[in-house]
């Protein structure tokens, strides 16, 4: 319901202002094919045979504007590993308050990381894709609002951004989608920039639920058996330090890059954190170096994955809880564990 309020409610935007609105459209698309080399190896949603499908996309962007400093803007995108089905990514008014200040309102990208704003504009960076070991995070969008502020400092060229919202969509715990809503999300971006050095920092936190009753840790066992029969034997504290309701999650961002036209270097590296959990506490980064040779750009990027498990939460109970039960726990924990070079 939501989104079709959202689609509607844009929607009435541009027919309100086509008697007199300038629209701007454009689009893109990316045709990407990936295989794994092993035949029992799944990797970033590819296994061994080819498939082009998985990271393909096409968009539509609609920017209209309604004068009195108002414009809206909309994107349009099917996936597909999704089945090509188009849905708003984006759908936002913007009101400028000043050349150099604006608020933004509406499904928002959220600002994690550099490239968040077009991670899905092939030609907005010099990659084949963004590194999916450090964009790969939950969701890409919030409903909320922001403000953006550019400002000169002495030599230093600096972009504040503000943001707040709430998501509530999907997620995926254990291979199986779940619902998962995050409240009050509030953050801070800033990007620092002199001469051909460009520093970022970012700092969002939000009160997570997610209902992952569903997901399987065993055959014909959920994790909703599982907090079930830890209840019913009065285990309300280890099932309270596993499950995620109303959980503070953060995350923090630093990136760091060189580009001087010919050469390029680009580094982020990030963390997240979702307390009383069993999400593990994940801490991932990129470096990545390239050559332009004119629209060429040959690169070499490596990524570090690694997420270690909360041991913490059932090290207390092996002692005393049940193999038939502590098993499972420590499976559910240790199912979040990812370790990993690119």
């Amino acid at each position: 319901m939501k989104k079709k309020v959202l689609t509607l409610a844009l929607l009435g935007c541009f027919a309100a202002g086509s008697a007199t609105a300038n629209v701007a459209i454009n689009g893109f698309a990316s045709i990407k094919g990936g295989m794994t080399t092993g035949s029992d190896e799944q990797l970033y949603g590819y296994d061994n045979d080819f498939n082009l499908k998985n990271e393909s996309l096409f968009a539509l962007q609609l920017k209209a504007d309604l004068g009195d400093k108002l414009s809206v803007t909309g994107q349009l995108m099917g996936r597909g590993s999704k089945d090509f089905d188009v849905g708003f990514e984006w759908a936002f008014i913007t009101y400028e308050l000043a050349d150099n200040m604006r608020i933004n309102a509406g499904r928002l990208r959220t600002p994690f990381y550099k490239y968040s704003d077009f991670k899905d504009v092939g030609y907005a960076y010099d990659w084949l894709r963004v590194p999916q070991g450090v964009y790969g995070f939950g969701f890409d969008n919030i409903e909320g609002i922001s403000f953006y502020r550019t400002a000169e400092l002495g030599s230093v060229e600096s972009t504040l951004q503000l943001v707040a919202g709430a998501y509530d969509g999907k997620a995926t715990i254990s291979g199986v989608e779940v619902d998962a809503e995050i409240k009050n999300i509030v953050g801070i971006t800033w990007e620092v920039t002199q001469g051909n050095i460009s520093g970022r920092l970012a700092y969002l936190t939000g009160k997570s639920t997610v209902d992952a009753a569903a997901a399987s840790i065993a055959e014909n066992f959920t994790i909703g058996n599982l907090f079930t029969t830890l209840n019913s034997l009065g285990l309300t504290d280890l099932v309270a330090s596993i499950d995620i309701q109303q959980e503070k999650g953060t995350f923090l961002g630093f990136g760091l890059t060189y580009d001087n036209g010919d050469w390029i270097a680009v580094s982020e590296i990030t963390r997240v954190k979702v307390d009383n959990s069993f999400i593990a506490e994940q801490n991932n980064y990129y470096v990545s170096v390239g050559k332009r040779f004119n629209s060429i750009t040959p690169y070499i990027s490596y990524e570090v994955e690694d997420n270690e498990s909360r041991d913490e939460i059932f090290q207390p109970y092996q002692a005393t809880l049940p193999a038939q039960l502590l098993i499972p726990v420590q499976g559910l924990v240790r199912s979040q564990a990812r370790s990993a070079k690119t």
